[in-house]
């Protein structure tokens, strides 16, 4: 099995897509096809079960993903110390990110730090109703943010982690007694309009416009910051869903964080300028590539 067909393994083990496999390696999805039919073909056994509708591993599958992963992890971070000492590197590299997102990514900057001692890492935080701004302009040089980013100027690198939907309420509202909130209910209820220039595209995964059913989400009062929409749930305006971190980072009185039952999982991924696409930005990629097989997805 050569080193890409691995790489093709390996990341539709993580993605279970074959367009996300695709687009994250720059190939066309024959191609990855072409690759997991190759290898199913030497192993004599399925590595993925396919329908219509999802692409799960099988039990050889995950056999096969455990032994490769940490050789192939190896392999990238020998790659790229032997680059990094060729080359000396140094700078800087800031590092826009949302909400607790520093935290969250501490084994991706203790692996970047301890491989490349002579960069400084800089952090600039980026606001969800202006996501993007900041790393067009250069004041940052990547980005977390969740996906889809389907901007033609920007690079998706690779994925960081993925958490559950939550939806916000005010303690006293009426979805709060239930404990758990279905998704269908955010037709009923007022979500936060947006204040910025977040593309709709990119917002659809955590404020959708419609329910899976297709009934249309009301808007309520404007915000701009994730504390303006804390004030305007707790004040009983707007219900909102919300990545799982605000529940663990961003505990406010008065409001709680339930279950969203039928959301769909928030990935979150590096993004980078494509034109920016410096060796310090790919280091930094390598870096989170080699430690996200290690980070505890929740």
């Amino acid at each position: 099995m050569e080193l890409r067909e691995i790489e093709i393994f390996l990341t539709l083990a993580d993605e279970l897509h074959f367009g996300r496999t695709a687009q994250r390696l720059h190939v066309s999805v024959s191609r990855v096809s072409q690759a997991i039919r190759k290898q199913e073909r030497a192993i004599g056994a399925a590595l993925f079960a396919r329908t219509s509708r999802r692409v799960e591993l099988t039990s050889v599958g995950e056999v096969l993903r455990d032994g490769l992963r940490p050789a192939y992890d190896g392999i990238g971070a020998a790659i790229t110390a032997a680059a990094v000492a060729a080359r000396g590197m140094s700078g800087t590299l800031t590092l826009g990110f949302m909400g607790a997102q520093v935290h969250q990514l501490e084994p991706v900057l203790e692996r970047f730090r301890a491989s490349h001692p002579g960069v400084e890492l800089r952090f600039h935080e980026v606001v969800f109703s202006d996501p993007f701004t900041a790393l067009r302009s250069g004041a940052v040089d990547v980005l977390t943010s969740w996906l889809p980013v389907e901007e033609p100027d920007l690079t998706v690198g690779p994925v960081l982690r993925a958490e559950p939907l939550r939806v916000m309420t005010a303690e006293d509202h009426p979805l709060a007694a239930a404990g758990r909130v279905d998704i269908e209910a955010l037709a009923d209820h007022a979500v936060p309009t947006v204040r910025g220039p977040a593309p709709q595209s990119w917002l659809e995964a955590v404020l959708p416009e419609r329910t899976p059913a297709g009934r249309e989400v009301p808007r309520g009062p404007a915000a701009s910051t994730y504390q303006e929409i804390l004030a305007l749930v707790a004040a009983g305006a707007v219900v909102c869903p919300v990545p799982d971190e605000g529940r663990r980072y961003f505990p406010w009185p008065g409001v709680a964080y339930l279950p969203l039952d039928g959301a769909p999982t928030v990935r979150w991924a590096l993004v980078w300028r494509t034109s920016g696409s410096s060796p310090l930005v790919r280091a930094f990629a390598a870096a989170a590539d080699a430690a996200t097989s290690a980070m505890v997805v929740t």
